[in-house]
């Protein structure tokens, strides 16, 4: 065995499975964020996923927390969220559409709703890779770039909020007015202010910069325009 492919060989076996699992989806100049290996070793680390025979899924608590912390009035564990390799072989119902010029600019890497919605890769127009959400249409209908940054998206996620798929409830803090309380998820919010030394922030909307839906008539979000430019 040469030199160059055992070392790639043990980059690789360090590496998280989600990640590496997630990479083999992956379009032509997309990669995983250093940020995003870092969360799913975090999340390897603490147990928090399950094996099946489609791959590894990643949570940010335990799996039997999200069970059995239900209850009419809350939950513990802060933002339901579950890391996967989807890649884009479904996105075709979501297009309804397998061009290759969308095909070739999309990964889904995760869920970001019980309803069905996700969080993918995206590349902009100027090649640039970018985190943006695609509503399920179901349930949450936006459609936009969560992040510019990977840390930021981990920022986002440690706000708070039951689920991400709601942009409508990034202006409010994480509970407003609702019954159904979500606790909060400190140790993972730790975790990512101390690892990136970033603050977390009280609100979505200081990371998501354009809250944009599928019913929009304008919006500056460059993801909504390019899905918009696809879509029609």
């Amino acid at each position: 065995m040469g030199f160059g492919r055992a070392k790639r060989l043990r980059e690789d076996e360090a590496r998280s499975v989600i990640g590496r699992q997630i990479d083999a989806t992956l379009c032509p100049g997309m990669s995983v964020p250093a940020a995003l290996e870092s969360l799913f070793k975090w999340i390897e680390g603490h147990g928090y996923f399950v094996d099946t025979k489609d791959g590894r899924i990643g949570f940010l608590f335990p799996e039997r927390q999200m069970k059995e912390s239900w209850t009419d009035a809350g939950r513990l564990g802060g933002t339901d969220i579950s890391f996967a390799a989807e890649g884009n072989v479904n996105l075709k119902y979501w297009f309804g559409t397998e061009n290759p010029e969308v095909m070739r600019r999309l990964c889904v890497f995760a869920k970001t709703g019980g309803e069905g919605s996700m969080a993918a890769f995206w590349l902009a127009d100027d090649g640039s890779q970018k985190i943006v959400h695609l509503g399920s249409g179901s349930g949450s209908i936006t459609v936009c770039v969560l992040a510019d940054d990977p840390v930021d998206f981990l920022r986002l996620l440690a706000i708070g909020y039951d689920e991400i798929c709601w942009g409508d409830a990034f202006s409010d803090l994480p509970n407003a007015g609702e019954e159904f309380v979500v606790e909060p998820n400190r140790p993972f919010a730790d975790w990512v202010a101390k690892t990136f030394e970033v603050d977390i922030p009280k609100l979505g909307s200081a990371i998501v910069k354009h809250h944009a839906t599928m019913n929009n008539g304008e919006s500056p979000d460059p993801f909504w325009r390019w899905v918009r430019g696809h879509t029609n």
